[in-house]
């Protein structure tokens, strides 16, 4: 039930991955979907990362089926860098891997999402080409100071 509202090849990879979601992905991914504004707080390994990316992920997923996936960032995920590889692994590479493969299973056109990670290492050729020309469609920033205005 939780998986109905993902593209089959999304909800197909989530299934054969995992026995189940968790409890705060069944409370999140409903929220999420519906476009609303949502804070998922919950304990260390319950599932809350791999719940907002594989939000996006399919959002893409569709878009890149219909043919209105367009050529700029969308996803802007901040991390803590010490949790930045982690979280591109498990829940950004594998779950992209696994998708690619039940989209070609399908006989569905192959939909690469570009990914471009960004750290305070990243250098300042790198980050202009990325504001000229995006060149990823989930874009993944650490250590972002955001200002804070107080009135």
């Amino acid at each position: 039930m939780a998986l109905d509202n993902f593209h089959p090849s999304v909800a197909n990879w989530f299934r054969k991955a995992f026995d189940a979601p968790t409890e705060i992905q069944t409370k999140a991914w409903p929220e999420i979907q519906k476009r609303q504004n949502t804070l998922i707080s919950a304990p260390t390994g319950s599932g809350k990362t791999l719940a907002a990316f594989l939000s996006a992920i399919n959002d893409l997923i569709r878009q890149g089926l219909e043919g209105t996936l367009p050529d700029q960032t969308q996803v802007v995920y901040v991390s803590p860098l010490k949790a930045l590889s982690n979280d591109i692994e498990w829940n950004l590479q594998i779950p992209l891997r696994g998708i690619e493969k039940e989209l070609k299973d399908s006989s569905l056109p192959e939909i690469k999402l570009r990914v471009f990670v960004r750290t305070g290492d990243t250098t300042s050729s790198a980050r202009t080409k990325m504001t000229k020309n995006p060149t990823s469609y989930l874009s993944y920033h650490t250590g972002v100071t955001l200002p804070i205005a107080h009135k």
